[in-house]
């Protein structure tokens, strides 16, 4: 039987709310009321991967394309941004916000808006046949049937699951079509990591971009065009404000959460120019780059410089190379964050369990993960 996803504590109304009356957590969760209400109506980013069944290599050129169209189309009607992404030949990386979603979920909309918004995803013809159904049941006066309509859609916005698994069917219904076959296309349920914004979201970032360079399959990430940083380069204008945003977020400290341990009230002030973003997000991957440039699963060994710290690579190096913890975790970024999320959705795990953050082994960082839930997402 399917689990729960690990979701951001503060995009589950019934935990917030029991957070907040002091009825669920750890003894300590009452310490942080004020963290959890900073965060009330805040986005949530989470790294998500999926791979093709049997880790067959069956996504050439046409296919990476496609998918990107459609990755694009369902990113405008869920209501998300796609701030990093990597499409390679048997998976695909997205680093994807998740924006709270509103109070009434769409429900104060008119239809005209409702409708304006069903034109990023459906065809001309697809939305005609949706107003004519909407206005169909007002003429008869069945509101209660207008409105169920429009929640077939709206349940999809704003909603990390309802996003890949509309993607991924899609895509699997293209690629059927295409290709003659039946069937599934992508192996189990996607796996997602809660990513702090700021410093870890950034660090996710320039790892996603890397993957065509651990693979071997070009020296640059700008020569990738299946990556964010590939279309950002090429002038894509959606990958330029993904990055850009990743690039911006937790400015006032370089990380996503202030000296007291709390989130920052706005991570997002203005965000950088294309030119400031590009230049500092290049250089985090051009660090990685130089320092290691081996492929995913294969042993780097000791650098001069990771041997002065006993063995553990930097940052920059473990970017370069397959971190566990960035694709098989469930929480990624500084130990208050970690720690925090954990107490908040204490309840999850085993009786033993005293804390959540944990560190990131081999690595040289601040950055901390949480994994070992004892019930599997």
């Amino acid at each position: 039987m399917p689990q729960r996803r690990f979701l951001a504590p503060w995009h589950q109304p019934d935990l917030f709310e029991a957070l907040a009356r002091g009825e669920a957590g750890s003894a300590g969760t009452a310490l942080d009321a004020e963290a959890l209400a900073a965060l009330r109506g805040k986005p949530a980013i989470y790294h998500c991967i999926s791979r093709v069944v049997d880790r067959r290599f069956v996504l050439g050129p046409a296919e990476k394309e496609q998918f990107v169209r459609y990755m694009r189309a369902y990113e405008a009607f869920g209501q998300l941004r796609v701030l990093a992404f990597s499409v390679m030949s048997n998976h695909f990386h997205l680093l994807l916000e998740v924006p709270s979603p509103p109070e009434r979920r769409g429900a104060d909309w008119s239809d005209e808006e409702f409708l304006l918004h069903l034109a990023s995803l459906y065809s001309k013809r697809g939305v005609a046949k949706i107003r004519w159904e909407l206005e169909h049941f007002r003429d008869l006066g069945h509101d209660s049937a207008a409105v169920a309509l429009r929640e077939r859609f709206l349940r999809r916005m704003w909603d990390l699951s309802a996003f890949m698994k509309s993607l991924k069917q899609r895509f699997t219904r293209w690629f059927n079509w295409q290709h003659g076959r039946k069937g599934t296309l992508w192996e189990e349920r996607f796996k997602s990591v809660l990513v702090e914004s700021g410093h870890a979201a950034r660090v996710m970032a320039a790892y996603i971009d890397l993957n065509a360079v651990r693979a071997g399959m070009v020296e640059d990430p700008k020569d990738y065009r299946w990556c964010s940083y590939g279309q950002a380069v090429a002038g894509n204008q959606r990958a330029r404000e993904g990055l850009q945003r990743v690039m911006s977020e937790g400015e006032a400290a370089g990380h996503g959460e202030g000296a007291d341990g709390r989130p920052h009230p706005e991570a997002v002030a203005v965000l950088q120019s294309w030119r400031t973003a590009a230049r500092r997000y290049r250089q985090a991957l051009f660090n990685a780059l130089h320092r290691n440039t081996s492929r995913e699963g294969e042993d780097v060994g000791q650098t001069g410089e990771s041997a002065t710290r006993g063995g553990e690579l930097s940052e920059a190096e473990a970017v370069g190379t397959r971190v566990r913890h960035f694709v098989d975790g469930l929480v990624i970024g500084s130990a208050a964050f970690v720690d925090r999320t954990f107490r908040w959705t204490r309840e999850r795990f085993g009786a033993r369990r005293r804390d959540g953050a944990r560190k990131i082994r081999g690595v040289a960082t601040e950055l901390r993960a949480m994994r070992d839930l004892a019930e599997r997402t």
